[in-house]
């Protein structure tokens, strides 16, 4: 890809995308970054409903200019003429904007396109839907996506969903050829103010959007992946406790549906779930208030942002892979202070943005064909250096095996 650089980034005075801004950042003052050339010159647009301040996106990206737009992605026309006159190349979507209508309008246009995760805000309104609302969001965009064969799009490029799938892929290549029975993705984010006395009550925290963490904790069913077919528990997330063990770290976490989950289990005949812990603070208040869950989206939602106070603690995130008498595991973790040192943002969101980067340089610097592709379908469709590119600003991953096993799913359960 030989043409200028157009970057538009939707959804930009959010979480994730101040992540990503810090990363482009260090790619323009990096010589060695595969895409600096790209970087040095490109044209960036920042995209939100209600704009920030430009001093806001400065302190994340002081070397890049850019140019800030404000409109409402629900008008496609508006989203249209906004790609043509600025000669968008590339749309980094991180807003919550409907996937398949932005699509629409990348493949109208040729312009190439990353997300995050799959969007739909007529699902999230239908309370008939309440429970299945990612299998629904899913079904909506496999109806659609096959029309879409005039751009190249990267779909659910974070860490999780996104580089999980590498980390995975990576696990089976690594192995001896036997197969697994099953593989989670595991994370355990313990992030936390320092700082007790900012908690404060009826509010519910996180380290990315608590409306979407909600949507995944009290709004769906426990979901897993068998023979390649979805498979609900009929319990409240917080009801069920799954084992973890990763070497010398072991945890409980809830089963949580995850495009990842629905995509790989689609490839592969194994089990598979994502096993999620966030920190107590949290854990306790959903679990103090399931029989009233539905009250929790009326309290105050507020993002765990070292920018409003020290966070303590890390988010660990990767893959297990369970056979018959061992377990084999992958991991990354990020701390807090270090992300925050270096980026002023959360681990959490420099994680998922370490997965944009990766999609991002793919697109740049891969000859893929045209297509929509989630991540463990690029990896296997395609030749792509993905998993090389995100490795640049994600580094240490802790790779090991257990020596014997802890099962499947339900042998997992914890017993109250």
């Amino acid at each position: 890809m030989n043409q200028r650089l157009g970057l538009t980034i939707l959804g930009s005075g959010g979480g994730v995308a101040k992540s990503v801004l810090a990363i482009v950042d260090k790619a323009f003052q990096d010589p060695n970054d595969p895409i600096h050339a790209f970087v040095r010159q490109a044209d960036l647009h920042l995209v939100d409903k209600i704009q920030k301040e430009e001093s806001y996106y400065k302190l994340f990206i002081p070397h890049v200019g850019f140019r800030l737009h404000q409109f409402d992605l629900g008008n496609m026309n508006r989203f249209r003429q906004h790609l043509t006159d600025t000669k968008t190349t590339v749309v980094i979507d991180v807003s919550w904007a409907d996937t398949v209508e932005m699509l629409q309008c990348c493949d109208e246009l040729g312009v190439m396109y990353i997300n995050t995760a799959l969007e739909n805000t007529m699902v999230d309104e239908k309370e008939e839907l309440e429970g299945f609302t990612l299998l629904e969001r899913y079904r909506i965009f496999e109806e659609n996506r096959g029309r879409f064969t005039h751009t190249k799009a990267i779909i659910g490029s974070g860490m999780n969903p996104g580089v999980v799938q590498w980390m995975a892929l990576s696990m089976l290549e690594q192995g001896s050829g036997e197969l697994p029975l099953g593989i989670y993705i595991v994370e355990q984010d313990d992030s936390f103010y320092a700082d007790p006395s900012k908690v404060q009550k009826k509010t519910v925290y996180s380290t990315w959007s608590p409306e979407c963490f909600l949507d995944e904790a009290i709004l769906n069913y426990p979901m897993l992946m068998k023979q390649h077919m979805p498979m609900f528990l009929y319990h409240d997330v917080y009801e069920l406790e799954f084992k973890v063990l990763l070497g010398d770290k072991q945890f409980y976490g809830c089963l949580m549906p995850h495009e990842e989950v629905i995509t790989l289990g689609k490839a592969f005949d194994m089990e598979f779930g994502f096993i999620y812990r966030v920190n107590d603070h949290t854990t306790d208040i959903i679990k103090a208030n399931l029989a009233n869950a539905n009250d929790l989206w009326n309290w105050k939602h507020q993002v765990l942002d070292p920018l409003d106070g020290e966070l303590i603690g890390s988010d660990m995130v990767g893959v297990l892979l369970v056979y018959k008498d061992k377990e084999r595991y992958m991991y990354n973790v990020m701390s807090n202070k270090e992300v925050f040192a270096e980026y002023k943002t959360n681990a959490t969101y420099f994680q998922v943005a370490c997965g944009i980067y990766g999609a991002l340089s793919t697109l740049l610097l891969d000859d893929i064909p045209d297509g929509v592709y989630f991540v463990d379908e690029l990896l296997l469709q395609t030749d792509s250096g993905y998993g090389q590119y995100l490795s640049y600003y994600m580094k240490h991953f802790v790779t090991g095996e257990n020596s014997g096993s802890d099962g499947l799913l339900l042998d997992r359960l914890k017993k109250i």
